[in-house]
């Protein structure tokens, strides 16, 4: 039996944007969430000097799984060892990794809505079935230990997010360790993205394993390190569940790429110049919550991390998705529509990543408030 999997429209709105700038158009592109930043200088020396002596192969680094253990001691105060991680080409394999490891054709996972579509999709793909709760501004868009305990039957699963996509929300310390509890007590696993984990304008996010050692744990390299396209992630298992993660991972990925490992391990050591990246985005930020209301954009979710603000513009339309395309070809900024991270209420959502350089987010505003100013409401 196929499943149906709906399209991630950001990429289709990407496409008219790179059409755009080939027919000499200018564009600032704020679909997606992409570190204009690149990956730290020490990474990109290391990936030359391997490109010029090692031949390279099917490999894991032993020194980069230390290193990654290393962190969450640092970090996070929790003990973990090598062996329990599984290193991935990106989040998005980790992610497949954990939930066909964990769960079978059938089983219910519960997840926020909105949330990354891959969530669903992913689930979907594998013969999953999501349970979509909606989390509005009165939950500030995330989960609750409450939504998951009233859930009758409990679900097989959960997929938690803090920060998130698209809304950049953070579950505070508290509310995190009364999920795990919740969890524990009906046997719901946990599955936890901590991608955006180190992008954090105000207390920064704890991880589900300060609460949970049982959890599984997906991240990558893409945001916070800043090296999106070198294709590097990871997955943390409980002690129990390695082998079983391993045996998945080997007959569906093999392993991620040897030079991508080499860089990672560098960019590991690369703090100041990534915090600097940080301080690019705080920017960004700051200007961006400035500046909104005065384009009528006054109720959006709460950006405590990631690089997103999430954008109620259901006064002004009902179809986020030709209203993405309509402003990218007026204006030239590209943004994603909200029907990507929810198909019920996304349809007056946008989300506008502010990953990109201060003088572009800038430039955005400059073009988007007479457009904004200009459009018409609608009636009530």
């Amino acid at each position: 039996m196929s499943s149906t999997i709906e399209p991630f429209h950001a990429i289709a709105i990407s496409a008219i944007a790179h059409q755009l700038k080939s027919q000499g158009r200018s564009v600032i592109h704020m679909e997606f969430g992409q570190p204009s930043t690149g990956a730290p200088k020490a990474a990109i020396a290391a990936a030359h000097k391997i490109l010029d002596t090692d031949p390279m192969g099917y490999w894991e680094s032993p020194e980069l799984k230390a290193r990654i253990a290393r962190h969450y001691k640092e970090v996070y105060g929790v003990e973990v060892r090598a062996n329990q991680l599984i290193l991935t080409c990106g989040a998005s394999p980790a992610l497949v990794l954990a939930l066909s490891s964990c769960f079978s054709p059938g089983d219910r996972v519960a997840l926020a809505r909105p949330g990354y579509v891959a969530y669903r999709n992913t689930l979907k793909a594998l013969h999953m079935v999501p349970v979509e709760l909606a989390c509005g501004p009165e939950e500030r868009f995330q989960l609750s230990a409450a939504r998951l305990a009233a859930l009758d039957p409990a679900p097989a699963g959960v997929i938690l997010a803090s920060p998130a996509n698209p809304t950049g929300t953070i579950i505070p310390a508290a509310e995190l360790e009364a999920i795990a509890q919740v969890c524990r007590e009906r046997g719901i696993k946990i599955i936890s993205d901590e991608i955006y984990h180190g992008l954090s304008y105000v207390e920064p996010a704890s991880s589900i394993l300060e609460f949970e050692p049982s959890a599984l744990v997906v991240n990558s390299f893409s945001k916070y390190f800043s090296m999106a396209g070198w294709r590097l992630g990871w997955l943390l298992n409980p002690p129990e569940h390695v082998e079983r993660a391993r045996a998945f991972m080997g007959a569906l990925f093999l392993t991620p790429p040897s030079l991508a490992q080499h860089a990672g391990l560098a960019a590991m050591d690369s703090r100041e110049e990534l915090e600097g990246h940080i301080e690019v985005y705080r920017r960004n930020r700051t200007l961006l919550l400035e500046a909104l209301p005065d384009l009528g954009l006054d109720a959006i979710a709460p950006p405590d991390g990631a690089f997103y603000i999430y954008a109620d513009v259901g006064h002004l339309t009902r179809d986020s998705l030709e209203f993405c395309q309509t402003l990218l070809r007026d204006t030239g900024v590209a943004t994603a529509p909200g029907v990507d991270f929810d198909p019920v209420e996304g349809g007056h959502f946008i989300r506008m990543s502010f990953a990109v350089s201060t003088p572009e987010i800038e430039e955005a505003l400059r073009r988007l408030k007479p457009w904004f100013t200009s459009r018409k409401r609608l009636s009530a």
